[in-house]
């Protein structure tokens, strides 16, 4: 798609990196061709994906030339892929889909139209994850109906949004201006990126509360461990990401939102991802995660969005992270995490923290 500024822009963009993903790609690309908002562009990125992903992209390229745009380019990862992306992307309002993945059909208008109705800076909607394998609906996330709320307002809201940006969309201005990190993390990336994003849009936050997209859980990915030297590299992320929080004087309220996604990314799903892996003692390990919070984070300990009465107001995602925090402090997180993935694991029931 030639990218002509005279042309009117699009009302979307949606970015997909692609790498390693041939077997895949097709879907994901007839899934948003085929979408019920006609004026969108579908920004693809190939992130020197040694396998036929060029290939493909050129062949959709071709065949819908005023819908597809290709960017082949050296591997770099999907956080410089999403980067390239955003730089070029056109549309009034920017999202993003997994090359793994697959939309609903009305993924996009779905959210585009709740955006621009409720003059959003974000728009959040539900998804299933699913199991490649068998096809079986493992979980489906984000789908209660949630009432709209103004980062600026109550920004502790943010701990509840998922961690992945698939799921949205956002004012693309937010993205084109926000900071950017000097070393992203191998993992919990996809939150970093909208911890940046919450911290320079800080509008309204809607919700479309049905499952729009289907993300594809690969055989043995239920399961994951972390090594120690991910989790260095997540911790020195989580603290440029404060850092900017204070580079751009963030209000007090949103500081202490960040630390509280601080204790809940780190505090609960790190270590429960942590605990995978046998080489680790979870004890110590959680024992370094609380002086990192403490030195780092540090009203996570007495947070106002981690207490009974939030958890009251704002319903389950709350009351779940208040009963966590509860056995966090307890000193019983292990045996926490413990039980929790023996449930998990029995009822082969995939579920992110």
């Amino acid at each position: 798609m030639a990218h002509n500024a005279s042309t009117n822009p699009p009302k979307l963009s949606i970015i997909v990196p692609c790498y390693k993903v041939e077997q895949y790609l097709p879907k994901c690309l007839a899934s948003l061709v085929g979408q019920t908002l006609q004026d969108m562009e579908v920004v693809c990125i190939n992130d020197g994906s040694p396998d036929r992903c060029i290939d493909i992209l050129r062949e959709w390229e071709s065949r819908y030339p005023n819908k597809i745009v290709v960017i082949d380019k050296r591997n770099e990862g999907v956080w410089r892929g999403r980067w390239d992306g955003i730089r070029i992307a056109r549309g009034e309002y920017i999202g993003f889909l997994d090359s793994d993945d697959y939309a609903e059909p009305d993924f996009a208008e779905r959210l585009y139209t709740a955006a621009k109705t409720a003059d959003a800076d974000i728009a959040v909607s539900g998804f299933s994850r699913i199991d490649l394998d068998t096809g079986k609906v493992l979980s489906r996330e984000m789908c209660a109906p949630r009432v709209p709320f103004c980062i600026a307002e109550d920004p502790g809201r943010i701990v509840e949004l998922n961690g992945a940006p698939w799921n949205k969309v956002f004012r693309a201005d937010i993205l084109k201006n926000m900071h950017d990190l000097t070393e992203p993390p191998p993992v919990l990336d996809d939150l970093m990126f909208q911890l940046l994003a919450y911290l320079h849009g800080r509008g309204t936050v809607t919700f479309v509360p049905v499952s729009l997209v289907n993300y594809m859980v690969r055989s043995g990915s239920i399961i994951t461990s972390v090594s120690k030297e991910q989790v260095d590299a997540v911790y020195r992320a989580f603290v440029e990401v404060r850092r900017w929080y204070e580079h751009d004087e963030a209000p007090e309220e949103l500081m202490q939102a960040l630390d509280a996604a601080a204790f809940l990314h780190l505090g609960i799903s790190l270590n429960y991802r942590l605990s995978y892996n046998r080489d680790v003692d979870l004890r110590e390990a959680v024992a370094r995660c609380t002086r990192y919070l403490n030195e780092h984070f540090p009203t996570w300990h007495d947070s106002p969005y981690i207490n009974g009465r939030y958890a009251r107001i704002n319903g389950p995602s709350f009351k779940r992270l208040l009963t966590s925090s509860r056995m966090y402090k307890l000193g019983l997180l292990p045996q926490f995490l413990g039980a929790y993935r023996t449930i998990t694991e029995m009822a082969h029931f995939d579920i992110k923290w």
